[in-house]
């Protein structure tokens, strides 16, 4: 009895000093085309990206739990790029601080017009002199009514009392101020008129830890040694090497844990069964 207690002690001990001193392997990038800290400017593919390395923790809480610290990141570029809108006749747009009506004549045009939508409310409301609303006679004609100092009413058309609109026209190629943006006037047809401008955007790619990421036409796997460094390599291959060897190492660290607890176990069990009075 005591000489396999003490084999099993033996290989107790060597279980646990080979789980104690063995090395774990970890993920390490050699020569990575990306090698970047938190707020670096890095080209990829001949665009210029802004790097955002952030820590945050998860799960924990109220239940127990342990929280988890997790590394991710953010490559952000901004680029410019042509956007477009259709003003169709007949509709109403909004140019430095006004209101007009689009307006397009012939079926060939070569160019738009821009009507100003006169506020006539607010122009009445404005004219003491003036009643705050027109009126219409039988035969349709509008009019409106304006007390002079004499306290005499007079009914003026509507048409002469009411100032000339603005009228602006673009031709096609013409390039004018519109929405904050300068604007060229694209190709013009009856049906409503093409207004083009450039714009900044912005693209944001999320990185997360030990994923992969596609940048531009290139494909990379991440990785992040420390809280504010971001690594990418385009070989994966290797990386997924590192990654069959690190599940290797655990595989054989969780079978010595297991030959180190039963053998210590057994070792009790066979030291215990020594003291159990005999029968005979």
């Amino acid at each position: 009895m005591a000489v396999f207690v003490a084999l099993f002690l033996a290989v107790a001990g060597v279980a646990g000093t080979l789980t104690a001193t063995a090395d774990s392997p970890e993920i390490a990038f050699e020569n990575p085309e990306v090698d970047v800290a938190q707020g670096d400017t890095v080209q990829i593919d001949g665009e210029a990206y802004t790097v955002g390395v952030s820590e945050t923790e998860e799960g924990g809480g109220g239940h127990g739990g342990a929280a988890t610290t997790v590394i991710s990141g953010t490559l952000e570029r901004e680029f410019t790029a042509e956007t477009s809108e259709t003003r169709t006749n007949g509709s109403t747009v909004s140019v430095d601080d006004r209101e007009w009506r689009v307006e397009i004549a012939g079926e060939d045009p070569a160019e738009f017009t821009l009507v100003e939508v006169l506020d006539r409310q607010a122009i009445l409301e404005a004219d003491d002199s003036a009643d705050n609303q027109t009126v219409t006679s039988d035969d349709g004609k509008e009019f409106v009514l304006v007390t002079d100092e004499s306290g005499e009413t007079t009914s003026v058309p509507a048409d002469e009392y009411f100032p000339e609109p603005e009228e602006r026209s673009h031709a096609a190629g013409e390039t004018f101020e519109y929405g904050g943006n300068t604007v060229t006037v694209g190709n013009v047809t009856a049906d409503g008129a093409v207004l083009v401008w450039e714009t900044t955007q912005t693209e944001t790619i999320e990185v997360e830890h030990h994923s992969t990421v596609t940048v531009g036409d290139t494909e990379y796997v991440a990785h992040f040694p420390d809280a504010s460094t971001l690594q990418m390599t385009t070989d994966i291959e290797a990386y997924e090497s590192q990654v069959t060897e690190i599940d290797r190492f655990n595989q054989y660290s969780s079978g010595l844990s297991r030959v180190l607890i039963l053998s210590v176990l057994s070792s009790i069990m066979l030291a215990g069964m020594a003291f159990i009075p005999s029968r005979y």
